[in-house]
């Protein structure tokens, strides 16, 4: 087929295109998509949640409100990370936080869910000081086994072109 005659397409038409299967049902995501999607994710949430766990642990705050603060800058980190990459590829700001929202919402909650619950579930977690080897054993194992879950979850997600598919037409 002569592709002459078809206008000629952006950088972000393309990825666009393959995001969504290119118009021939669903895209495959392969696993390394999905790694790196979910890697970036952690980052942002594992900066949050440590800071988070810092601060309110520094405060000598109760494990409600430490979680709660780490939960809340978890969200934000991880949300910041995507923000600012596509404002770099030049989005306003109200479509770059459309865009932050759709690819990394399910990703950080299933993340924070599982981590969190880990933490919670291991016997003295919650009443480890920053000097324990408890409390980054579990927190950092809670990430472990967060990375582990949340993979496919992203794989799924980048597939059907949600979640990190978004804003691959931005990089």
């Amino acid at each position: 087929m002569d592709h002459s005659a078809h206008r000629t397409s952006t950088a972000r038409d393309h990825a666009a295109h393959q995001a969504h299967g290119g118009g021939h049902g669903l895209a495959s995501a392969s696993w390394g998509t999905a790694v790196k999607a979910t890697l970036h994710c952690l980052t942002g949430c594992a900066i949050g949640e440590i800071l988070g766990m810092v601060i309110g642990t520094a405060l000598l705050w109760g494990n409600i409100e430490t979680m709660i603060l780490a939960i809340a800058l978890a969200f934000v980190f991880g949300y910041s990370f995507t923000l600012f990459a596509v404002r770099r590829a030049g989005l306003d700001w109200k479509s770059a936080v459309k865009v932050a929202l759709a690819a990394d919402t399910v990703s950080i909650a299933v993340m924070e869910l599982v981590d969190n619950g880990i933490i919670a579930l291991v016997p003295g977690a919650m009443d480890a000081h920053l000097s324990d080897a408890l409390f980054w054993t579990a927190l950092l194992g809670g990430f472990a086994v967060a990375f582990v879950i949340t993979t496919p979850v992203n794989k799924w997600m980048i597939g059907r072109g949600k979640g990190h598919a978004v804003v691959h037409a931005y990089h």
